[in-house]
């Protein structure tokens, strides 16, 4: 069960059960080998183990054209050993037979001209290595296969040391072959940087503050390659904070940057009186690198206007404004889109994405997700509208929740998510950001497994997981437990409500970690009439708030009711007979030290508001994940 963000000024969280549960789909017969004019001397495919989780991985496989003439299609083969195999994949279709893997281009990635790559990944179980690969019926090389020499075998994970900002000293364990190991290729981030007849390479020029995975691969005598061995991941030491081009289809951070991304809600500024502007005072505009805009409605199938007042009419006084200047009555454009405009002009590291739906507003998805590209057409035109295009680097849909009960129940089927996130991306190009705010409802037949995440994966730069408000006061009597619990603990009301499953479900549904961001809430939940100090007792009802009974923002809970304990990764507090949840400081720290060790793309919070006045919530966020 994860968060429902409300439009308005409000809001609350009720208990929902999952919708229908996704089909799991067999793989499908044999694809056929590619024709003899696409051979193996003119392209090669190198495998990478991207991370391991204990009860999986997730694979890489680089295709690279190396001949003089474009490909018009690939196709990759290799066998694992009984026990492991591939369980879900991403940008190519991956077939079976027996232990006999095949991988075959999708339609938009299967031309290639000459130097070109692509690559496509996978989720697997067990702890083989591939064998035996095949590139459109050849070596993976590029050279031949020689009958009765058997290719060496993988050598040992690399193990990284002396690092620098611009270089690290990679060593590994040897690999064996019948007839005799010639040299290692050394792999970062899947393409070969070296060759070497050691066990040791040191690679140099590398950027300060970067991530990088390495890997190594044996040949033989023959020129025969082995196995790819387990990777190393590898961050340089230094960098700065200025994000660039990023990993996903859309402009994201940097390589190796970390998305530090707040939700800003329109209806903030009115009982609230949260601007644009205390994102400039509390210190958090320096250390964010993204904004969601919340929200934009969903009604009769198009992307419509929130607040109209709030968004773009409102007149802010030099005092309320971002650069010290008042609006005037006949400017073009006022309220927030103006006032986010003058953020980004100082601040022309931070991009903003305009969010639609939220827990009251998604009720309008079921509709939408019948015509997937006239919704995404109104919401183009809406977000592109010439009076505040500059403002929007793209969208953020937030459907609570696919083929599930939230507030009301939708029953659009498994693949309605996917349609919809497939045509936004088509809609909105590689220019623009494309992301959604999804469940973090790890429960068995739950609302993860209710809908295509992993078949959406690849049309979005990240899911915004919503691993709080797991438990709440909607339970008036209890048992007392923590919202956003990170892992699991002894007596947790509900298997698979914690932070941890989630992330390892959407991983093993094929989502890649670094397209999976940890969501963190500003804010606490609690309940009254409770004597017990530990997680697990009775109450009589929902603890009081300022705005709605049962929640209240970190600023005041930090005075009002300090944290006296930890459970599962976050805080709780029993003050009086109030008990209440949430996190601080401290544990978000711990918090984005887990996720950097996930290797999760970063982290998103709700919401500006409930952050103190120096913002050091943001700042807890933000030293973490560097």
């Amino acid at each position: 069960m994860s968060t429902q963000a409300l439009p308005r000024r409000t809001r609350f969280r009720a208990r929902a059960t999952a919708g229908l549960t996704a089909l799991l789909l067999p793989l499908a017969a044999m694809v056929g080998l590619a024709s003899p004019a696409q051979a193996a001397t003119s392209a090669t495919a190198t495998y990478t183990k991207v991370s391991d989780w204990g009860s999986g991985f997730e694979g890489k496989w680089t295709v690279k054209n190396t001949g003089t003439t474009s490909l018009s299609s690939w196709t990759v083969e290799w066998d694992f050993p009984s026990g492991t195999s591939v369980t879900s994949a991403w940008d190519a279709t991956v077939t079976s037979s027996g232990t006999h893997w095949t991988a075959k281009n999708v339609g938009w990635n299967g031309t290639l001209a000459p130097g070109a790559s692509v690559s496509f990944g996978f989720n697997g179980t067990g702890t083989g290595s591939p064998s035996g690969c095949k590139i459109n019926g050849g070596s993976c090389d590029g050279g031949p296969t020689v009958p009765g020499d058997k290719p060496p075998s993988a050598p040992g994970t690399p193990s990284a040391s002396e690092i620098t900002n611009t270089s690290v000293k990679l060593t590994w364990t040897a690999a064996t072959d019948d007839k005799g190991v010639k040299n290692y290729d050394v792999l970062r981030d899947g393409v070969k940087v070296a060759t070497v007849t050691g066990l040791a390479y040191t690679n140099t020029g590398l950027t300060a503050g970067t991530d990088y995975s390495y890997a190594v691969q044996a040949r033989d005598t023959a020129d025969q390659t082995g196995p790819v061995s387990g990777s190393r991941a590898v961050r340089t030491t230094g960098g700065g904070t200025d994000p660039g081009p990023g990993p996903g289809p859309g402009p994201g951070p940097g390589p190796g940057a970390k998305v530090n991304l707040g939700y800003f809600t329109n209806w903030g500024v009115y009982g609230r009186n949260y601007h644009v502007k205390n994102l400039v005072t509390s210190g958090s505009a320096q250390k964010i690198t993204h904004v969601n805009y919340a929200f934009g409605n969903v009604q009769n199938g198009k992307c419509t206007i929130g607040d109209a007042f709030a968004d773009y009419d409102k007149a802010y006084t030099a005092d309320q404004s971002v650069d010290g200047k008042a609006d005037t009555w006949d400017q073009p454009l006022r309220g927030n889109f103006n006032q986010l405009r003058k953020l980004k002009a100082q601040y022309p590291h931070i991009k903003v994405l305009w969010s639609f739906g939220g827990w009251t507003w998604s009720g309008g998805f079921g509709q939408a997700v019948q015509n997937p590209a006239a919704f995404a057409q109104s919401c183009y035109d809406l977000v592109e509208d010439p009076r505040w295009a500059d403002v929007f680097d793209g969208i953020d849909l937030d459907w609570e929740y696919p083929n599930a009960c939230g507030l009301s129940c939708d029953t659009s089927g498994p693949a309605a998510f996917t349609n919809m996130m497939k045509a936004m991306r088509a809609k909105f190009g590689t220019n623009n950001l494309v992301t959604a705010a999804v469940t973090a409802d790890a429960s068995s037949g739950g609302k993860i497994d209710a809908a295509d995440y992993g078949g959406a994966a690849s049309y979005v730069d990240w899911y915004n997981v919503m691993t709080y408000d797991f438990f709440g006061a909607w339970a008036a009597k209890g048992p007392t437990a923590p919202h956003s619990p990170l892992t699991s603990y002894p007596g947790i009301p509900q298997a698979g409500f914690n932070s941890a499953e989630a992330i390892a479900k959407f991983k093993a549904k094929g989502v890649p970690s670094a397209k999976l961001l940890l969501g963190i809430g500003f804010y606490g939940r609690g309940w009254t009439g409770v004597t017990q100090k530990e997680p697990g007792g009775t109450a009589t009802g929902p603890a009081a708030g300022t705005y709605e009974q049962g929640i209240e923002d970190y600023k005041v809970l930090k005075n009002s009711c300090p944290a006296n304990g930890t459970v599962a990764g976050t805080a709780y507090a029993h003050c009086g007979t109030n008990w209440w949840s949430y996190d601080t400081p401290a544990t978000v720290t711990s918090k984005m030290g887990w996720a950097k060790n996930q290797g999760l793309g970063g982290a998103f919070f709700w919401e500006f508001s409930g952050d103190t006045a120096n913002g050091e919530l943001v700042s807890a966020i933000s030293n973490g994940l560097k």
